[in-house]
């Protein structure tokens, strides 16, 4: 004979804190028993929404390679969205120490270092024949307008730590929207000959400029580098902590910026020329971390390592 639910005591006592959660929002528990027992018992591929997530691959061309550069950018968002999760967490962390946000910084390495080991995807994965033909049908989309990773950018530093380098440790102050509209990235879009905007960050701007104004508000005391050395300020801050920040700030503004500058290298290097992004962006000029020197924490790095920042790696690809 099974025992009922009345002897098992962990049920019991169970039953008794979903009765005082629901009693406390003004809810029955017993109708939503009731409802437990009508419901089916949902399946893997439900969870997960497998179907709507396998049928949001529109290939805009006959190339079988369109796929693999389709999936894997939508692959990088995921994971993107993944390191916005965790900035939140730290972000509005009541009474934050050092072993949380040592821990959310831990997170975001794994996902980055999963990104960079992951794009040789791109780099070896497809026929370079078959994307110099597919990518004249994106225009004008490309990685550029990638929005989660400038949320990315704006949730890890301060803005003035992203400004363009001309503009970069200026004494005046300057404010938010002339901050945003000197960002580094903006320069990467911007047409050499004519000096004008591309009609991709046109686009981009447009449709996402209010947000990341908000963004900025929202994180402007509450980005990573932020929360670090306020705990720095009260002493709090260990070196396991200031080691991982490091790796982070390497993984992904070196060693995530690099993977891409690789593959760009490798579809539209052609002997000394090259071939223009999607976007019209300037990749040689963008992508390489020697010629923007983006650094997310740049207390935590020697005058000596910023000057050398990503200059080896970048040398060595160029002219192994």
């Amino acid at each position: 004979m099974k025992p009922s639910i009345s002897d098992n005591k962990n049920i019991h006592d169970l039953l008794e804190q979903l009765s005082v959660k629901y009693a406390n929002s003004g809810q029955d528990l017993e109708h939503y028993l009731k409802g437990l027992l009508e419901a089916n018992f949902e399946p893997y591929w439900d969870y997960i929404n497998l179907e709507s997530l396998l049928a949001l691959q529109h290939p805009k061309t006959d190339h079988p390679d369109e796929l693999i550069f389709i999936a894997y950018h939508q692959y990088s968002e995921l994971f993107l969205k993944l390191i916005l999760h965790e900035l939140k967490q730290a972000a509005f962390k009541i009474n934050l120490d050092a072993a949380y946000l040592n821990e959310r910084v831990v997170r975001i390495n794994r996902y980055v270092e999963s990104l960079a080991h992951s794009f040789d995807i791109m780099i070896d994965g497809m026929e370079r024949e078959q994307f110099l033909k597919f990518r004249m049908a994106l225009l004008p989309a490309s990685g550029f307008q990638s929005a989660q990773y400038r949320f990315v950018e704006l949730g890890l530093t301060n803005i003035e730590n992203l400004l363009h380098v001309d503009h970069r440790n200026k004494d005046a102050k300057l404010s938010l929207l002339e901050l945003l509209d000197k960002l580094y990235w903006r320069q990467g879009a911007i047409d050499t000959k004519s000096g004008e905007k591309t009609l991709t960050l046109k686009q981009f701007e447009a449709y996402y400029d209010i947000r990341f104004e908000r963004f900025v508000t929202k994180y402007r005391k509450t980005n990573l580098y932020q929360l670090f050395l306020n705990l720095k300020e009260a002493g709090k801050a260990n070196q396991s902590l200031i080691d991982n920040m490091r790796l982070l700030d390497y993984n992904l503004n070196v060693n995530w910026r690099l993977a891409h500058f690789k593959s760009a290298i490798k579809y539209l290097k052609q002997k000394n020329q090259a071939v223009a992004a999607t976007g019209g962006t300037n990749w040689t000029e963008y992508l390489p971390p020697r010629f923007q020197k983006v650094i997310a924490f740049p207390s935590l790095w020697t005058d000596q390592e910023k000057e050398e920042w990503g200059k080896k790696w970048v040398l060595e690809q160029i002219n192994p």
